[in-house]
């Protein structure tokens, strides 16, 4: 996945929080499958920004209704191969237990294997609709939104975007070396002032809900956390 800015580290103690927004613009690979067996094999070289997309990409698409699946590889196994133990199987992964998305792509990998070995017929079965590898590419906007202060970051975060949110809280997986959230990166800044609150962000799961959820739920955690060191 490429950015069509680079995001300068928002961690140093003495630097402002600079607030990105973003968009993901889905780029079609040309790769598909209609069976499992060819699920398989496209999963085994598809470039690793496709895996990122088809876990979290549908995040940032518009929602009239709950998704009964949170990735686009179980909800093509329920709907398209009507494979219910694959979906089931593809349905409980959480990206987030997993240290790369080359560790994803391998998990990915040994649950088909297992399926495929378990029915024989399930190399050749046709799906009714392809499934389609799809890449994005992540376009960044800067908010010109600052805060120099832990406390400014707290009376902002109300403003913030669900799209800020998918920016600093999930695509920062993606980007910082060790896997967290550009909120506890920058806070670690602060001489491990605020440890307590980076513990509290890192434990957060993101994956298996909204961004609206996600973001209440971060604002509820700040909110709660600058309450009780003021008292």
């Amino acid at each position: 996945m490429t950015e069509t800015t680079v995001q300068p580290s928002p961690g140093m103690a003495h630097g402002d929080f600079v607030i990105k927004d973003c968009a993901l613009i889905a780029i079609a690979t040309g790769s598909r499958a209609m069976t499992l067996k060819e699920l398989r094999d496209g999963l085994r070289t598809i470039d690793e920004a496709s895996i990122f997309y088809h876990f979290w990409g549908g995040l940032l698409q518009p929602r009239f209704e709950e998704r009964e699946y949170n990735n686009d590889f179980a909800a093509w196994a329920w709907y398209h191969l009507h494979d219910a133990t694959l979906a089931e199987r593809m349905a409980v992964i959480d990206p987030i237990g997993f240290a790369s998305l080359e560790a994803l792509r391998g998990e990915l990998l040994d649950i088909i294997e297992e399926r495929l070995d378990e029915e024989e017929y399930l190399p050749w079965l046709q799906a009714t609709s392809p499934f389609e590898f799809i890449r994005s590419q992540i376009v960044v906007f800067d908010t010109h939104k600052r805060a120099t202060t832990s406390e400014e970051l707290v009376r902002l975060f109300p403003d913030i975007s669900a799209s800020s949110i998918f920016y600093h809280f999930i695509d920062a997986r993606r980007r910082l070396s060790h896997h967290g959230n550009d909120f506890s990166f920058w806070l670690a800044g602060f001489d491990g002032r605020y440890q307590e609150l980076c513990n509290r962000l890192n434990g957060i799961d993101p994956y298996f809900g909204s961004l609206t959820d996600l973001k209440s739920e971060l604002n509820g955690l700040f909110q709660e956390y600058f309450r009780e060191v003021m008292i």
